[in-house]
C-alpha cells in the first residue's frame, strides 16, 4: 500500500512538474515559433521584392539595349548627313564658280550681240542712204544678160540671207545667254535648299541623341537604384536567414531544456550539487538547473516568464535559498565582498565585461566554471577560461 503511494506520488509529481514545464515554456515556444514564422513570411515577400526587381532590371537591359542601337543608327545617320553635307557644299562652290564663268561668258556673249547690232544698225544705214529696197531693184534691173540677172538675185538674196543669219544668232545669243542663267541659278537654288534640309536633319537628329542620351543617363539611373534595392533586399534576406537559424537553435534549446527537466524531474531532482566547501550561502542544489537550456531573456527574472537574462537568474537562485540580492549587475557588484580569483569557490559571483564594464554575472561551480544566462546558450555552464570568458573577467565577490 506504501508502495502504491509512492507511486501515485511519483505520478503527481511528473505530471505536476509536467504542467509547470508546460506553463513555463509554452509562452516562450510560442513566441519564439511566432517570431520564425514572422520571419519566413517576411523573407517570401522580401523574396516576391527581388523577384520584381530582377525582373525589372531585365526589362531595364532590354531597353538600354535597344536604346544602344537606336543611338548607334542616329550615329551613323549623323556621319552619312555629314557626308552630304560636305558633298553640297562642295557642289555649291563649283555652282557659284560656273556663274562666275558663266558672267564672264555672257560679258563675251554680250560684246558679241554688241557687235551684231552695229552691224545690223551700219548696214540698215547704208541701205536707207542707198534708197533702201528700190536699190537692190535697181541693182536688179541693171543686169546686161540674163545670166547677169541670175548672178545679182543670188548677191541679193545672198545679202539678205546674211542679215537673216546676223539676227537669228542675235537671238539665239540672247536666248542662250538667258537659258544657261536660269540653268545655273536654278541649280544653284536648288543646292542651296538642298544644304538648308541637311543642317535642319543635322539640327533634328542632334536634339535626338540628346534626348536619348538624357534617356539612358535615367535608365542607368534607374538601374542604379534597382541594383542597390536589389543589395538591399539580400542582405535584409541574408540577415533574417541568419536570425532565422537562431531561432531555430533556440526552439531546439528550448525543447532540449523541456526534454532536461523532464528527466530531471523523472530521477527525482538529483540536480547539479556544489561542493560542501562552497564559500558562499548559496550551497547544495543549484534550483536553475532543473531550468538548463531555458532561453535568454532580456529582463527575465523567473522560468514563468520564459527565460532570465544573467543577474535576474543570480537574484532567482539565490531567492530559491531565501536571500534577497539585487536584480541588475550594477547593483550585484555592491553586495557581500570582493575576493581574489584565488579565491574562488563554489557559489561565489564572477563578473565579467561585456557590453560594458561588469556586464554580465554568473554564480562560480569549480573546476574553472559557471554556471549562468548566455544570450547565446541561455541557462548553461560555461567555461570562464576560454577564449571568450577569459580576457573578459573582471573580479569575484562572495555574499555570507
Amino acid at each position: 500500500m506504501r508502495r502504491l503511494s509512492v507511486i501515485i506520488g511519483s505520478i503527481g509529481m511528473l505530471l505536476a512538474l509536467g504542467l509547470f514545464a508546460e506553463s513555463a515554456y509554452a509562452s516562450p515556444m510560442n513566441d519564439l515559433k511566432d517570431k520564425q514564422k514572422g520571419i519566413k513570411n517576411e523573407r517570401k515577400e522580401i523574396k516576391s521584392k527581388l523577384s520584381k526587381a530582377e525582373k525589372e532590371i531585365a526589362d531595364l537591359m532590354i531597353d538600354l539595349e535597344e536604346l544602344n542601337a537606336e543611338i548607334e543608327q542616329l550615329n551613323d545617320a549623323i556621319k552619312h548627313n555629314e557626308n552630304m553635307l560636305k558633298e553640297t557644299e562642295n557642289d555649291i562652290k563649283s555652282s557659284e564658280k560656273e556663274i562666275s564663268n558663266l558672267e564672264e561668258e555672257i560679258t563675251e556673249i554680250e560684246e558679241n550681240i554688241k557687235y551684231r547690232n552695229n552691224l545690223l544698225k551700219n548696214r540698215l544705214s547704208s541701205l536707207q542712204k542707198g534708197g533702201g529696197v528700190t536699190q537692190y531693184v535697181e541693182v536688179l534691173f541693171g543686169a546686161e544678160s540674163f545670166m547677169d540677172f541670175v548672178s545679182r538675185i543670188t548677191t541679193v538674196t545672198q545679202i539678205a540671207n546674211n542679215d537673216i543669219d546676223l539676227i537669228e544668232e542675235q537671238e539665239a545669243d540672247k536666248q542662250l545667254v538667258v537659258d544657261k542663267r536660269d540653268e545655273v541659278n536654278n541649280k544653284l537654288a536648288e543646292q542651296k535648299d538642298m544644304r538648308q534640309e541637311l543642317k535642319g536633319t543635322q539640327t533634328l537628329i542632334a536634339d535626338q541623341q540628346k534626348e536619348n542620351k538624357k534617356r539612358k543617363k535615367n535608365l542607368k539611373d534607374k538601374e542604379k537604384e534597382i541594383n542597390t534595392l536589389i543589395a538591399d533586399l539580400e542582405d535584409k534576406d541574408s540577415s533574417l536567414a541568419s536570425i532565422e537559424a537562431q531561432v531555430k537553435r533556440e526552439i531546439a534549446s528550448a525543447r532540449e531544456a523541456e526534454r532536461n527537466m523532464v528527466a530531471n524531474a523523472s530521477d527525482g531532482g538529483n540536480l547539479k550539487q556544489l561542493s560542501n566547501n562552497s564559500g558562499g550561502k548559496v550551497t547544495g542544489n543549484l534550483a536553475g538547473y532543473k531550468y538548463r537550456g531555458i532561453p535568454y531573456r532580456t529582463a527575465g527574472k523567473s522560468p514563468s516568464q520564459g527565460g532570465f537574462d544573467c543577474s535576474g537568474y543570480v537574484a532567482w537562485e539565490f531567492a530559491q535559498k531565501g536571500i534577497s540580492v539585487p536584480s541588475s549587475t550594477a547593483g550585484l557588484v555592491n553586495v557581500g565582498q570582493r575576493i581574489d580569483r584565488s579565491q574562488l569557490q563554489p557559489g561565489d559571483l564572477v563578473f565579467f565585461n561585456t557590453y560594458k564594464t561588469n556586464g554580465h554575472v554568473g554564480i562560480y561551480i569549480g573546476n574553472g566554471k559557471f554556471f549562468g544566462a548566455q544570450n547565446s546558450t541561455g541557462l548553461d555552464e560555461a567555461n570562464m577560461n576560454d577564449s571568450y570568458w577569459g580576457p573578459r573577467f573582471n573580479h569575484a565577490r562572495r555574499i555570507n
